[in-house]
């Protein structure tokens, strides 16, 4: 072919399948920010331990294939913290700057489809201590003499912390402890667990005026350095007094700048001024300097009680108060009310007629009403009686009452109100008495009721409303306590129109209007009913459904209708495209319409529409019919790239499998695309498929010439009769060494000897067996974690002294198969971690198993004996000539407390450097293989003799 042997052999080893892999999840929640601790609690809960501002950071470590779906959530914490109402959905919840009520429970959740979801959870417990504060509280009682005063001080300190703090106390340098001083007694009430916060000095002495300082301590947890307060007692000690420079209440007009003076009289050390406000909050444009408080251009929103508070933690803060009122006039408004002595409500000569006008002001006693009858100002008098304020009537309220209806008395008569502060215009209200001024009458026009609309039209609601002043009109729900569309629970309206825009299903039902004897009569409310009918088209599912079949097989489409209105639905139709396929009148006793493809051909393919129509339009059902395969799901547990002998290129092996390979027509290939990072230039090639591909099949192709350090855009694109389907994408980078922590239940494709004596167990200490042997093996994995895993041998019955177990790895690539060989064969460093703990420890191998060699294995490292409680590293170079393995042997000793764990293994390009020291390096480990065994070894300072036998 003119090509390379070693590519030949590559590209015959291209497309391998293998049995089908699935697994349901598992989960296992790791830490990499700031933890402060993590321990176990009930075996089952992790707590995890941070200081309040660093980074929190959890990573969900998913198994199982197809790649499970992962989703953090939370419960517990603040009700303010927002994330209880949300969901991560990633590997990693991050938290930068975490504070005090983002602590809790947090869950990890992963689910594949296969069993039940995996959930673990970790409790988050944040650690802070807020600085302490001291506070001073006097007593002052009568003695049994009654000729002195015995003066009583208390200190007390709090500060917020978590965990629990603890309080110490000091006078000066001198260290206050209970019973230390006849004068002091030092408070452990029981609220407080225990902690002394409370410094009682009894009869204030000379000595006791003093700097005193409370230490808060929370012991170094999470690294919280002690906080601490310092206090000077001296007899001029006094909690605040103050003093506001100002009147109360204040009245302004609106737009006024407005000043708050507050001093403090008294108060040892000086006292803090802070002003607050009865809104929650001082207004956005105030300025606070000293105990001034300025309010520039004041508005009426901005009225209400200002308190001026001082406080030096002595006794309790000093509060003054001071109101201000912002003049205002508003909402002016008449009624009149005919003779109640008579049941015509019509106003008659003769008879008596009352005019009431209303306003909102402020402050109310500054309001002033005065009355004119056709511009000229009226007086009371026998006739005309004029009440400036009605008890029976809600405040802000004048009445004109006119006894004896004359002729003459019919005119325009003039409400005027006015504040005597001035500086606010004045409302004035006409109302106008004649023949012609008659009550209301309230009537629905014709065809206005019931009103008919499509949902999102805009709709008006209708009352004719007659009579001389017109009435406001006020619309309500009739037939249920509900609020109108602008969310209350009464409108108005001054022409009788009840306008709705936007108009929804929930809207339909009663509305009632009535008149308000507000601007018209006070007469009994007339009032009528208005019925509204929303229609809307039905509403269907699915709204939208991809069905993918192959060619020949049925499809089946489903259109179901879940509420319509009116419900008598009227027709429906199937379309592909824009062609009309079926057509007909739903049947009234079903809720659904089908249509049926028997046997699905290439025209078959295409986007269908269900419209089922009522009056009010249609709901559509769309349905994707296609015979686009599934995306391939590219297996997680795809170890690090494969290396060949040549400096500027690696490989990786690519694996996948196929989702739902049955739903479509057979995959007859791949597309493989491939690009480097960065680069927009895409290289592609097919990868045939033969036969049918099972569900969970695992399938690779090894990828080649991938230049060195660069990391590549992969995408797989499987192909059928129909064309491409869905690609999948991930990204290869080039790490340069294989690394595995045994974290994962594939344990990076590692394997168990077959003809050994027993296996490596993959292990963590937190699912240990309580029966597990004590005093051998260890606590947790190489990085101490509990969660961790290892692999390790259980010398326990019915293992027997001699025993071993062997551990193989996958095939590192380091050339293909050459006739010629490897001149100069590369070097790569092999390192592990060791647990060898227990007085019974028998030995741990390392071979090297290269390919095609009959020699089988070379040692390259040992060991043998009790190394003690902790996890150390080996690390050694080898020089394969071809692909191949390392093998890790663990031999069980002279009992059952042997057991040996190994973790963390590394495979690096390069010679070591810096390997830990080891009592059989390579370096002066010297080996001969006869019959499988090691007939002697030594080291290089020795002098030794070999001989080779046939």
């Amino acid at each position: 072919t003119g090509l390379p042997l070693c590519q030949v052999w590559l590209m015959l080893t291209h497309f391998v399948l293998f049995f089908p892999q699935t697994a349901p999840p598992t989960v296992r929640i790791i830490h990499s920010g700031h933890a402060c601790n993590v321990e176990e609690e009930r075996h089952t809960e992790r707590v995890y331990t941070i200081r309040e501002g660093e980074t929190l950071e959890l990573t969900c470590l998913v198994t199982g294939h197809p790649r499970p779906q992962i989703r953090w959530t939370k419960t517990a914490g603040s009700v303010s913290d927002r994330f209880q109402d949300s969901s991560v959905f990633n590997e990693t919840l991050h938290i930068a700057k975490i504070q005090r009520t983002q602590g809790g429970r947090y869950y990890c959740k992963a689910e594949n489809g296969l069993g039940s979801p995996a959930i673990k959870s970790i409790r988050v417990d944040v650690y802070y201590l807020d600085d302490p504060v001291v506070t001073v509280h006097q007593s002052i009682g009568e003695a049994k003499e009654q000729f002195y005063y015995e003066r009583t001080v208390f200190l007390r300190c709090v500060a917020n912390s978590n965990p629990p703090v603890r309080y110490s106390w000091h006078r000066g340098r001198e260290v206050l402890t209970q019973g230390s001083d006849k004068g002091v007694e030092i408070y452990e009430p029981f609220f407080t667990q225990g902690e002394t916060k409370i410094l009682k000095l009894k009869n204030l002495r000379p000595q006791d005026y003093a700097n005193y300082s409370c230490i808060a301590s929370v012991r170094n947890v999470c690294g919280i350095p002690d906080r601490s307060v310092i206090f000077r007692l001296t007899n001029k000690t006094a909690s605040p007094s103050i003093k506001l420079l100002v009147e109360d209440p204040i009245v302004v007009n609106p737009g006024q700048t407005v000043s708050l003076v507050c001093i403090t009289t008294g108060g040892e050390p000086p006292p803090m001024l802070t002003w607050v406000s009865s809104n929650d909050s001082l207004p956005q444009r105030s300025v606070m300097k000293g105990g001034t408080l300025t309010l520039p251009a004041i508005t009426s929103d901005e009225a209400g009680v200002y308190s001026c508070v001082a406080s030096n933690n002595v006794g309790n803060p000093a509060k003054k108060s001071t109101t201000i009122v912002v003049r205002a006039l508003k909402k002016g408004r008449f009624w009149i009310t005919p003779d109640p002595y008579h049941n015509d409500d019509h106003i008659q000569i003769g008879r008596e007629v009352k005019i009431s006008c209303q306003v909102e002001a402020t402050p109310p006693e500054e309001l002033t009403f005065s009355w004119l009858k056709n511009g000229r100002a009226l007086r009371s008098s026998e006739r005309m009686v004029i009440t400036q304020t009605d008890p029976d009537i809600s405040p802000g309220t004048t009445n004109l009452d006119i006894i004896d209806l004359k002729f003459t008395d019919f005119g325009t008569y003039t409400c005027v109100a006015a504040l005597k502060g001035g500086g606010i215009p004045e409302i004035s209200i006409d109302v106008n008495i004649s023949s012609t001024t008659v009550p209301p009458n309230l009537t629905v026009p014709r065809g206005k009721s019931p009103l008919v609309a499509r949902e999102g039209d805009t709709v008006e609601l209708e009352c004719l409303v007659s009579g001389k002043p017109k009435p406001i009109i006020l619309w309500s729900r009739a037939d249920k306590e509900a609020p109108m569309p602008d969310g209350s629970m009464q409108m108005e309206s001054y022409d009788g129109v009840l306008r709705i825009v936007n108009v929804s299903r929930e809207m339909t039902g009663s509305y009632r209007c009535q008149t308000s004897q507000y601007n018209g009569f006070n007469v009994k409310p007339r009032e009528a009913i208005v019925e509204l009918i929303v229609q809307y088209p039905p509403t269907v599912e699915p709204v939208f459904m991809e069905m993918r079949q192959g060619l020949g097989r049925p499809v089946v489409m489903t259109c179901r209708v879940l509420r319509a209105h009116p419900s008598r639905v009227l027709r429906f139709e199937w379309l592909l495209s824009n062609r009309l396929l079926h057509a007909g009148a739903f049947d009234a006793q079903r809720d659904e319409t089908e249509y049926t493809i028997r046997s699905l051909n290439r025209d078959g393919w295409g986007e269908y529409t269900c419209n089922v129509i009522n009056e009010a339009g249609a709901g559509k059902c769309t349905f994707q019919v296609t015979g686009k395969a599934y995306p391939p799901e590219f297996y997680y547990d795809t170890y690090n790239p494969l290396w060949q002998n040549r400096p500027r290129v690696y490989g990786f092996k690519l694996q996948w499998t196929q989702m739902n390979p049955n739903a479509v027509d057979r995959i007859v290939a791949y597309r493989l695309g491939i690009r480097q990072m960065g680069l927009q230039r895409w290289w592609e090639q097919e990868i045939p498929v033969d036969g049918t591909i099972n569900k969970g099949e695992l399938m690779t192709h090894n990828l080649t010439e991938l230049i060195k350090p660069e990391s590549y855009e992969v995408r797989l694109t499987p192909i059928t009769r129909f064309g491409e389907g869905d690609s999948a994408i991930r990204i290869v980078t080039y790490s340069g060494e294989f690394h595995c922590s045994f974290e994962e239940e594939p344990i990076c494709m590692f394997t168990q000897d077959k003809n050994d004596d027993f296996d490596w167990t993959r292990h963590s200490a937190a699912t240990r067996d309580t029966k597990y042997t004590p005093n051998t093996g260890p606590s947790g994995d190489r990085s101490g974690s509990r969660q961790g895993f290892y692999m390790y041998i259980e010398t326990s019955r019915p293992r027997k002294e001699g025993d071993q177990a062997r551990l193989i790895s996958p095939f590192f690539n380091v050339a293909p198969k050459n006739p010629y060989g490897i001149t100069n064969p590369p070097a790569y460093c092999f390192g592990f971690f060791y647990h060898m703990y227990g007085k019974h420890i028998g030995t741990l191998n390392a071979f090297l198993k290269q390919k095609g060699q009959t020699a089988s294995e070379g040692l390259v490292w040992s060991l043998s004996g009790n190394q003690g409680d902790r996890w150390k590293q080996a690390k050694v170079s080898i020089h394969p000539t071809s692909s191949f393995q390392v093998v890790l042997q663990g031999i069980r000793g002279p009992g059952i407390e042997g057991d040996i764990a190994i973790d963390d293994i590394t495979l690096e390009e390069g010679e070591c450097r810096d390997p830990p020291p080891n009592k059989y390096s390579s370096l002066d480990l010297i080996h001969v293989i006869y019959s499988g065994g090691i007939i002697s070894k030594s080291r290089s300072d020795l002098d030794i003799s070999l001989t080779c036998h046939k």
